[in-house]
């Protein structure tokens, strides 16, 4: 009886131990893969992201909301000049420099507003400088070497059989996390190129009101906005390059399984504070 029982525990810890190697091996590949992809992504001017997507929003900023926002900026130029009028004690002190000013001011904002799509582009080219800048700081690995899977079969094979049921238990947990964490990195980065298009689609009709004191204030939102959604991506690069960092801080730890588990922990808090580099970014440049 003694040798059967012997066998079957040998049996069940040779089973479970080579289910946790299993499980560990090549766990962060996808979470490094789209964590790496991070730099390309943020890097990438809208023109370059989808050619065949900037075209269609390009298309539809300038012949669809292009001629709304004409329309606007008629309403807009007609009521600064009432404005102007009224400011002037009620049309009976009216200086005739003021049609002048009017007729500059209009001027300026049928410039604007018909380059809106070229303003909007040389906001993202700025932000995309300093990311670009900034790129080199994200380097390190949270890969699961097969040094480490050796030195952890090697602490595996020194357990015992209820301890190896729980790791075994916990490697199966953070299978099946990290592939949601590589998911989640995958819509945070890619939702932010889409709310880019999205912005640049509309970026007539508010830059439109941009020459009046009382409506100009959406146009005002609507670009620092803008700066927010450019500079976001720097945010994103500066998680990551913290995640880096901290990571490499944990890969020499000596309890692997404790390494793992930090990576994890890191990883969901990489994830959590990608959610909030959108909020920071608006709260700096004051935009709602």
């Amino acid at each position: 009886m003694d040798f059967l029982s012997d066998w079957l525990t040998g049996w069940l810890k040779e089973l479970l131990i080579d289910g946790i190697l299993g499980n560990l091996e090549g766990l962060f590949d996808t979470v490094n893969a789209k964590v790496g992809e991070i730099s390309v992504q943020v890097g990438t001017a809208p023109a370059d992201w989808n050619a065949g997507v900037f075209s269609l929003i390009r298309q539809l900023s300038e012949t669809v909301i292009l001629p709304i926002a004409g329309l606007i900026l008629t309403f807009v130029a007609t009521y600064e000049l009432i404005q102007m009028l009224i400011d002037r004690n009620n049309l009976h002190d009216i200086d005739y420099w003021i049609f002048f000013k009017w007729i500059f001011k209009t001027a300026i904002a049928i410039l604007i507003l018909s380059n809106t799509f070229n303003i909007v582009m040389a906001v993202f080219d700025v932000s995309q400088s300093v990311i670009a800048d900034a790129a080199g700081l994200v380097q390190g690995s949270t890969d699961v070497t097969p040094d480490m899977l050796a030195e952890l079969e090697t602490t595996l094979e020194g357990m015992d059989l209820g301890p190896l049921l729980g790791l075994f238990m916990q490697s199966m947990l953070i299978s099946v996390a990290m592939p949601v964490m590589s998911i989640v990195i995958f819509v945070i980065t890619y939702g932010r190129m889409l709310e880019v298009y999205m912005l640049t689609s509309l970026a007539p009709i508010p830059v439109a009101t941009l020459s009046n004191r009382e409506l100009g204030g959406t146009g005002q939102n609507y670009l620092r906005s803008l700066f927010a959604v450019g500079f976001q991506g720097l945010l994103i690069l500066v998680c990551v390059a913290i995640y880096a960092v901290l990571i490499q801080g944990i890969a020499t730890d000596g309890d692997p399984i404790g390494a793992i588990w930090g990576a994890m922990g890191y990883t969901v808090l990489l994830t959590f504070m990608l959610f909030k580099t959108g909020g920071i970014a608006k709260s700096v440049f004051g935009a709602h």
